[in-house]
């Protein structure tokens, strides 16, 4: 049997635990219905865009990280694996996507700054 390679075009991938997101059910999104995985599929990949493998991240759920937080679900970025985040029910997805060290391809708005004319 020969060890065949299938190509990706992932440039990140976040792992979730799987044994936390069952035990919260949902606590995600604009609504609080989402798994994380769903939600941060939903915010950070684009609508129409590719998916599974053709897409830039991949999100998946995993065997548990035995931490086991409550009201929280333990996600990591593969390309940290010292870094486990403890995300709560209900974390903004954009503090979420930037403890991550994620980039979705969006600018993120220019902060304005106010010029006194003196």
């Amino acid at each position: 049997m020969t060890i065949k390679t299938s190509k990706t075009k992932w440039r990140e991938v976040v792992l979730v635990c799987k044994k936390c997101s069952k035990k919260l059910d949902g606590g995600f999104g604009p609504d609080g219905d989402r798994t994380l995985k769903k939600a941060l599929k939903k915010y950070l990949l684009p609508p129409g865009g590719p998916k599974g493998r053709k897409a830039g991240l991949a999100v998946i759920e995993t065997a548990c990280f035995d931490i086991c937080p409550k009201n929280a679900v333990v996600a990591v970025n593969a390309a940290n694996p010292k870094a486990l985040l403890i995300v709560p029910a209900g974390a903004d997805l954009f503090e979420v996507k930037a403890r991550l060290g994620l980039d979705d391809g969006r600018r993120l708005k220019p902060v304005l700054t106010v010029v006194s004319e003196d």
